[in-house]
C-alpha cells in the first residue's frame, strides 16, 4: 500500500489518520493488522509504518497529526496510529 500515491488530504488528528487507513486499506491488509498480537505490531515497522511516515508526512515537524498522536518522533507517531488502527479493528473501546 502506497499511502503517499494517493493524493488525499492528510489527516490531522489521531482519529482521521485511522478513518484514512480504514478506507484505504485492503480487507486482507487490515486482516494482517487484526490478527496480531498487540506486542507484534512492531512488525509493521517498516511496512504500514513506513507508509503511514511518508504518507501522512509525520516527519514535518509542523505536522499537527504527529502533535495529534502525542509525539514528536514520526517512528512513535506511526506506531500511535498502528496501534489505534489495531484497536478499531478489534473493537477495543478506545486507543
Amino acid at each position: 500500500m502506497d499511502i503517499d500515491s494517493l493524493d488525499l488530504e492528510l489527516p490531522e488528528t489521531l482519529g482521521l489518520a485511522v478513518n484514512r487507513l480504514m478506507d484505504i486499506l485492503s480487507d486482507e491488509e487490515k486482516m494482517e493488522v487484526k490478527i496480531l498480537q498487540k506486542e507484534g505490531l512492531i512488525n509493521l515497522h517498516f511496512g504500514l509504518g513506513t507508509s503511514v511516515r511518508n504518507g501522512f508526512r509525520l516527519h514535518d515537524t509542523n505536522s499537527p497529526l504527529l502533535k495529534s498522536c502525542g509525539e514528536l518522533h514520526p517512528d512513535d507517531a506511526s506506531a500511535v496510529i498502528i496501534k489505534a488502527l489495531w484497536t478499531k479493528l478489534n473493537n477495543i473501546n478506545s486507543f
